[in-house]
């Protein structure tokens, strides 16, 4: 059968830390599977037509989950990918910017601290779900964009074969990483 499990798993060890150190917007459309090319473990080890990851450095408080959504009455199962972003600081650009991204549905790779980086709404794009741009009240309280990102897709978000930025614009065809 299909839904047969093949491996177990031992305790793992304590050598990873939590959190995200950024975020690389992809304009929609990647033409999946067509475009992406995958290792026997699902992990992904090319993309092609993609020009340009539009990178976004985070610190604080930001997050990237996964729900299990399943019904055994529906015989369904799908994943929920959801991203939290804190950007900053207000600005022009990045003020279009946010309005350009809850237009539309980017795909978006996720890099976490732990040098991982996963590949969200590959099939469907993700979509601005909420979010606020605050300017705060004190002196000390936040200023710039809240925002949730949300996914759903059949699988999880895949992980993408590379250890770092330069291997990460290689698995992407060679694109150019825009910091600016």
């Amino acid at each position: 059968m299909a839904c047969d499990i093949a491996n177990g798993r031992l305790e793992a060890c304590k050598d990873s830390v939590s959190g995200i150190d950024a975020i690389y917007f992809i304009n929609y459309g990647i033409d999946y599977p067509d475009d992406v090319t995958f290792d026997v473990d699902g992990v992904v080890t090319a993309v092609t037509g993609v020009t340009n990851l539009y990178k976004y450095e985070l610190k604080g408080a930001n997050s990237f989950d996964q729900t299990i959504q399943s019904s055994r009455d529906n015989g369904t199962t799908f994943f929920e990918q959801v991203l939290v972003a804190q950007l900053k600081k207000q600005d022009i650009p990045t003020h279009k910017t946010v309005k350009l991204l809850a237009y539309g549905r980017p795909h978006i790779v996720v890099r976490t601290r732990s040098l991982q980086f996963f590949l969200m709404g590959l099939e469907r794009g993700s979509d601005v779900t909420a979010g606020t741009i605050s300017t705060g009240s004190a002196l000390g309280d936040f200023n710039g964009y809240n925002l949730t990102f949300t996914a759903m897709e059949n699988t999880p978000a895949p992980f993408i074969d590379c250890a770092n930025e330069t291997d990460l614009a290689t698995v992407f065809g060679g694109a150019t990483i825009v910091t600016t």
